[in-house]
């Protein structure tokens, strides 16, 4: 069964900096194009990053660009979201998702909690 296990969420002050990993397991992790999503209280869930299958190519949501940074080790099958200049607006569940362009599907983890508060 394939998993995504999401960790390194926590408490941070606002202007503080977090470093979320996503590890895949029992899946061809170079293949999938590996992506970060967010979701606040009463919000929808929104696309944070993504990258793709190689590395390559990364895009943001408008509101973490320059703050935010996705990477990835195919040899490690992680996926990282390096997190600085937090504000109390980036608290959220953070969930990692796995896309297959060939295969058309996806998989999600169970997601981590980010609260940026003093």
């Amino acid at each position: 069964q394939v998993q995504l296990v999401e960790s390194g969420g926590g408490l941070v002050q606002p202007g503080g900096s977090l470093r979320l990993s996503c590890t895949a397991s029992r899946l061809t992790f170079s293949i999938y194009r590996m992506s970060w999503y967010r979701q606040a209280p009463g919000k929808e869930r929104e696309l944070v990053a993504s990258i793709n299958s190689d590395g390559a190519s990364t895009n943001y949501a408008d509101s973490v660009k320059g703050r935010f940074t996705i990477s990835r080790d195919n040899a490690k099958y992680t996926v990282y979201l390096q997190m600085n200049s937090l504000e109390p607006e980036d608290t959220a569940v953070y969930y990692c998702n796995a896309f297959s362009i060939s295969l058309n599907y996806a998989y999600w983890g169970q997601g981590t909690q980010v609260t940026v508060s003093s």
